[in-house]
């Protein structure tokens, strides 16, 4: 007796899950069949108000050009600079080494040049004009000033792009933030004046007290140990000559009248040192000469070849707007009788 009705349990069992199959087959088919029915009426509806609609986008494109007529022009270039006062060397260093080494860290630099960001924001004339040394006239044309990280993808030390979202994640390891360089964005109204806030923001980066005196610092422990390289340079030099003079000396003859030479290696180990020390003191002299200020500028402001406000600018904003406004009309109006009825209704 338990058997069968161990038996007509399963039966009833597999009947329901057959059942359940056959209705969400019915319910997909059926789902779909109105989705489809839905996007043909959806068809037909624009296909017949095609002229309204079409009147739409022209006049979004109208209104485009009408607000890039009647708007100020707006203008966006970028400015690359060196930071002079950051030893790629220091990055094998701990923070505290790198605070000893009077280096400016970039991070710094940002937070500093994002105060004229701050008086953009604010529309503080005044306080911009006086931080970059321009006139108020000149000022009223700059719309934002803004320092961003450059970042390098798979840290080979060459910048890859720049992070104007500000969300890069600083704890990634193989796309890091370049701590050598940093890209400034100007917005301005008049791009004639890109040379004159160029000129002004590195008189507001020269200007700063504590900058000034970290340059002087790093450009006078490199003086010092130019003096230092010159010195070991020289005695590698006389070891060099010692060296070769006792290696020459040592020559012993081997059969068939061959030379042996006993400290080939040692002498090659010399080399090596003298090639270390001079390439150092090239890159210190580079600094002297080409990179004695706190920042050099690796790439200028470009004049930019047209506005960033243009009718396309406007018309990504206002052809959307107006003609979902105008499909919304037409389909209140498609349903009038529908919704008059459900308004007498409640």
């Amino acid at each position: 007796m338990a058997e069968k009705t161990t038996k007509k349990n399963v039966r009833d069992d597999e009947i329901d899950l057959l059942d359940l199959f056959k209705r969400i087959g019915r319910g997909l088919n059926q789902m779909g069949k109105s989705l489809g029915k839905a996007l043909l009426i959806s068809i037909v509806f624009l296909v017949k108000r095609w002229i309204p609609l079409g009147l739409s986008v022209l006049l979004g494109i109208g209104a485009s050009y009408l607000l890039k007529m009647t708007s100020a022009s707006s203008y966006t270039s970028d400015l690359v600079l060196k930071n002079n006062n950051y030893d790629p060397e220091l990055k094998k260093n701990s923070a505290e080494l790198v605070l000893k080494n009077n280096a400016i860290l970039n991070a710094d630099l940002i937070l500093y040049i994002n105060r004229l960001k701050t008086y953009c924001r604010e529309n503080n004339i005044e306080a911009l004009s006086k931080a970059i040394s321009i006139s108020e006239q000149q000022v009223k044309n700059i719309s934002d000033i803004s320092a961003f990280w450059i970042i390098d993808k798979g840290n080979d030390n060459m910048p890859d792009y720049v992070d104007y979202s500000d969300n890069h994640d600083v704890y990634d390891t193989i796309n890091v933030r370049m701590q050598d360089r940093l890209d400034i964005r100007v917005k301005i109204n008049s791009p004639q004046e890109l040379g004159t806030i160029r000129n002004g923001i590195l008189g507001f980066i020269n200007k700063d007290s504590l900058f000034q005196q970290q340059n002087r610092v790093r450009l006078k422990q490199n003086k010092e140990m130019l003096k230092r390289l010159n010195i070991d340079i020289l005695q590698l030099d006389s070891l060099q000559k010692v060296k070769y003079f006792e290696e020459t000396r040592n020559r012993q003859p081997h059969s068939g009248g061959q030379m042996v030479f006993l400290q080939e290696q040692k002498t090659q180990l010399v080399y090596n040192d003298i090639y270390l020390l001079y390439s150092r003191k090239q890159t210190l002299e580079s600094e002297a000469d080409l990179f004695n200020g706190i920042v050099t500028v690796l790439s200028d402001f470009s004049l930019p070849a047209k506005r960033d406000n243009g009718a396309l600018y406007f018309g990504k904003q206002i052809i959307p707007i107006i003609f979902c406004l105008t499909l919304l009309i037409l389909v209140l109006l498609a349903n009038r009788e529908k919704l008059e009825e459900v308004y007498k209704k409640y």
